[in-house]
């Protein structure tokens, strides 16, 4: 579902420009978990960024779900995202609505479900990250490691072709980590749901089916075949 050509990437104009990817190419297996990982500053959240439709590709060619995203226009990639689920590390969830109600929220921008389907899938997305029992809590009343699992919920409930995570483990301790990576990796291999991940975490490193090493904006390691 992902495959990356010739990838570069600057930030800054003019004598303030810097690049920051240096040709980077690889691609993703679909159903696969693909670790991202590097150094602070190697490029590793760019190249996740980019291919998430987060930022516009400036030179090369990322492929997402059989679409160039170089040159895509704005509604394109807008369609894209609605096929994908991110979680980062901030959580980034509503203080004000429960948890039931952050991952309806995130439903809602897809606009494919009636309320009573939307609500459906987010009582079971909750179920499957082990929190049926919290669903009408507010995020303040959660657990770090819980209101991690919340947004993860948020990015699993619509279906996604493809999970992008940013450091997605980074606030949780050892035993929620690996459950919320695990997880993952079982949506995979039921559903075809592929997973690229960025993180800093060793502990789930034994969970991956692929390590990709970036620093200073280059792959310097793929334990991947033909990447």
């Amino acid at each position: 579902p992902i495959s990356v050509k010739g990838l570069n990437h600057w930030f800054g104009a003019g004598e303030a420009r810097k690049q920051a990817i240096f040709d980077v190419s690889l691609t993703v297996e679909r159903g696969s978990l693909t670790v991202l990982m590097g150094p602070s500053g190697s490029g590793k959240t760019t190249v996740l960024t980019l291919m998430g439709c987060l930022r516009d590709v400036q030179e090369g060619s990322i492929n997402l779900l059989g679409h160039e995203l170089f040159g895509a226009s704005r509604d394109m990639n807008e369609n894209l995202r609605r096929r994908l689920g991110f979680i980062f590390q901030a959580h980034n969830l509503h203080s004000s609505l429960t948890a039931l109600q952050n991952v309806v929220m995130g439903l809602q921008v897809h606009g494919a479900l009636s309320p009573a389907e939307e609500a459906e899938a987010a009582r079971h997305a909750l179920g499957l990250v082990g929190l049926s029992d919290r669903m009408d809590y507010l995020p303040g009343n959660l657990s770090g490691g819980q209101q991690q699992r919340v947004a993860v919920a948020r990015a699993l409930a619509g279906n996604p072709d493809i999970v992008f995570a940013d450091e997605p483990t980074a606030a949780l301790d050892r035993e929620s980590g690996m459950s919320v990576v695990a997880m993952l990796k079982k949506l995979g291999q039921v559903r075809g749901t592929t997973t690229v991940m960025v993180t800093h975490d060793n502990r789930i490193l034994e969970l991956a089916d692929r390590i990709v090493t970036l620093e200073d904006g280059r792959i310097v390691k793929d334990t991947g075949e033909g990447g």
